[in-house]
């Protein structure tokens, strides 16, 4: 794997954030007078950031905000959530072997992520995983978030990389639009937070179980993987 950079989403794809996400949300409805609303409600909304979990919480109760109102809450969610965001988050199984196993190949990590930049890195610190990436960037890094292919090929640069020599891993649409749009190989995960079968959106590879990653990347990678 000598060369290659792997890019990482991390929401759905490496993380399960999604519980610390719902309970931020529930506590801006209470803020609201409104009643707590279950995770999986919340869920589709993860991969479309903060705002579209709020509105969509907010109008699971048949409210709807103005656009100063979701600018006030989406501040009390930054806020709650920045001091719990990794209460009940958790790397997915097999996440920290299968980082550890691609360092050892030679292979160059990286994070992709239309979170924003402090939040995601406070989320990799919380789970110890950021020591095995090159390059972090954000919704607010580049100037540039996903789908635009910008925020992939700035976050490759960052590492050291070249796109002929990477591979994106993620769990959307909005991932693999990013990755095609980039031209770089994109292998998704089954087990994110994409309402729809992330096969419908047409990925390079899919895989399952994160122990069955070095096997999917081997059609991109031109080099033996061990197994």
């Amino acid at each position: 794997m000598q060369g290659w950079t792997i890019v990482f989403d991390l929401d759905g794809t490496l993380v399960d954030t999604a519980p610390d996400l719902a309970e931020a949300t529930n506590h801006v409805l209470s803020t609201l007078g409104l009643d707590r609303i279950d995770e999986l409600q919340i869920r589709p909304f993860v991969g479309h950031g903060a705002l579209a979990m709020i509105e969509g919480a907010v109008k699971a109760h048949g409210r709807k905000l103005s656009e100063r109102e979701l600018h006030d809450l989406f501040e009390v969610f930054i806020i709650y959530y920045t001091a719990h965001l990794a209460d009940y988050s958790v790397p997915y199984p097999h996440v920290i072997d299968t980082l550890e196993r691609l360092k050892g190949e030679g292979a160059t990590l990286a994070v992709c992520t239309n979170k924003m930049e402090m939040q995601a890195r406070a989320v990799l610190e919380a789970m110890k995983l950021d020591h095995y990436f090159s390059a972090l960037t954000g919704r607010d890094t580049l100037g540039a978030y996903k789908p635009d292919p910008l925020h992939l090929t700035g976050t490759i640069a960052r590492a050291g990389g070249a796109p002929h020599a990477s591979i994106m891993i993620g769990d959307s649409e909005t991932d693999i639009k990013t990755a095609k749009a980039a031209q770089v190989p994109i292998v998704a995960v089954s087990f994110g937070y994409s309402v729809d079968p992330v096969a419908s959106f047409g990925p390079d590879a899919i895989i399952d179980d994160y122990r069955h990653l070095p096997d999917a990347l081997r059609r991109f990678l031109g080099t033996a993987v061990n197994t």
